[in-house]
């Protein structure tokens, strides 16, 4: 039995109480699953600083009618992760002001695809008809307990960004892009091989200038993926190599985005077909490779990836 519930509307402040450290708790797991270092409580003064040039404790106070303990501690969290800067006020050199420091724009930049997602489940969460507030709030709950809030909107956002990826073309100022989302992913799945260093750090020369090409996933103003294609020693036979998905974009199939890219653009140049190396510790990747038709063929004994302990093969004058 639900004894706050049962009070009715002499609960409703500690049904409020509630209610609110839920979603705190929920909007939480979600910052986490996406790799970003960020407190919910903190959101309503980062989001007033995001269109100001800069204001004053007190303004931020009677902005939010928050309690002043709880906007300075606000504001101390915010500095110790370097999300804002106290200057001196332009005119009164007694007054300090708080303004959003690079680091914090950056992060508002990230965030901002993640607070409409936010914004939009919690509309779908709370759109029903009620006779009273605490009617609406029972009905909120009873949702809730059906539905992971954090889930919902972890979903939604990966189905909107996925539906919102374009694949383009290598350009120079792509190039750290390219290097960066490779090394992260072989420091957390294996090591950097001296193979790998040597390409990754010069795309043009190994790749590109060979006839090979190279392709990145971009959200939005964001390149969250990469993939390359090199030609091999056998006519029309092009490596698919150097795929790569940034951490907190894993999950949105972005890789499988980048693939069938490579396969499409492979027919469109009439090869013959693409390979590649991967180790079977990989179970995932494996049966994404299956999936789209890669089957195993015998690997050579002088393979340049010490890590690889399968090579497959997908074969396109079939399809």
């Amino acid at each position: 039995m639900d004894t706050l519930r049962g009070l009715g509307e002499l609960g409703l402040g500690s049904r409020l109480k509630r209610l609110s450290d839920h979603m705190m708790k929920e909007i939480q797991l979600v910052y986490d699953h996406f790799q970003i270092d960020f407190d919910p409580y903190l959101f309503p003064i980062l989001k007033i600083l995001q269109h100001q040039d800069g204001m004053t404790n007190s303004a931020i106070r009677e902005r939010l009618n928050y309690t002043q303990p709880a906007i300075t501690q606000a504001i101390n969290k915010l500095i110790s992760k370097e999300l804002v800067t106290i200057l001196p006020h332009k005119v009164d050199k007694r007054k300090k002001v708080i303004v959003l420091s690079k680091h914090g724009q950056d992060l508002i930049a990230r965030m901002q695809p993640l607070w409409e997602r936010m914004e939009a489940v919690v509309k779908r969460y709370t759109h029903f008809n009620s006779n009273s507030l605490i009617e609406h709030i029972n009905k909120l709950e009873d949702q809730l307990a059906t539905q992971s809030l954090s889930q919902m909107i972890i979903q939604d956002t990966k189905t909107t960004s996925a539906n919102s990826i374009q694949i383009v073309n290598y350009q120079k100022n792509y190039a750290s892009y390219f290097y960066d989302l490779n090394i992260e992913w072989l420091q957390t799945f294996f090591y950097v091989e001296a193979y790998d260093e040597e390409v990754l750090s010069q795309p043009e020369v190994y790749i590109l200038n060979k006839g090979g090409h190279i392709f990145f996933a971009k959200l939005k103003d964001t390149i969250v993926g990469t993939v390359a294609l090199m030609p091999t020693e056998t006519r029309g036979i092009y490596e698919l190599t150097k795929m790569a998905v940034s951490p907190e974009y894993r999950g949105y199939k972005i890789g499988q985005q980048l693939m069938q890219h490579c396969i499409d653009f492979a027919k469109t140049q009439q090869l013959k077909g693409l390979m590649l190396y991967s180790n079977t510790k990989l179970e995932n990747a494996i049966y994404i490779y299956r999936k789209y038709g890669f089957v195993e063929i015998p690997m050579e004994a002088n393979s340049p990836y010490m890590r690889g302990n399968i090579k497959m093969e997908l074969t396109l004058k079939s399809l």
